[in-house]
């Protein structure tokens, strides 16, 4: 039996569902509740495909980036057919909750 992932370490707190998207391991899927930054960003998000409510599945994470860590790393999200590459600073900005369940979000 695996042991059970360090979610405070991970950047998940015990007592909440929510978490930034940069913490997110592959093939995770996830559901955008918010993001942490301007108007900017949440449009952009929109434009790419992105919007509040989506569900998006991890599909890779880039070794490395600046810090060395998983979570400073870019990586690639599908939602549907369509894949997307996420810098780190944009998924640390992108708040998500797990899915259980199939949505047509």
């Amino acid at each position: 039996m695996s042991p059970k992932p360090n979610l405070i370490a991970e950047g998940r707190s015990a007592g909440s569902q929510r978490f930034p998207l940069a913490v997110a391991g592959e093939g995770e899927r996830v559901r955008i509740v918010a993001v942490e930054a301007g108007r900017g960003l949440t449009g952009r998000l929109s434009d790419m495909g992105l919007p509040l409510g989506s569900d998006i599945t991890v599909v890779q994470r880039m070794s490395g980036g600046r810090s060395g860590g998983m979570s400073g790393a870019p990586l690639v999200v599908a939602r549907g057919e369509a894949r997307m590459a996420l810098g780190a600073g944009m998924a640390h900005r992108i708040l998500v909750t797990p899915v259980d369940a199939p949505s047509e979000a």
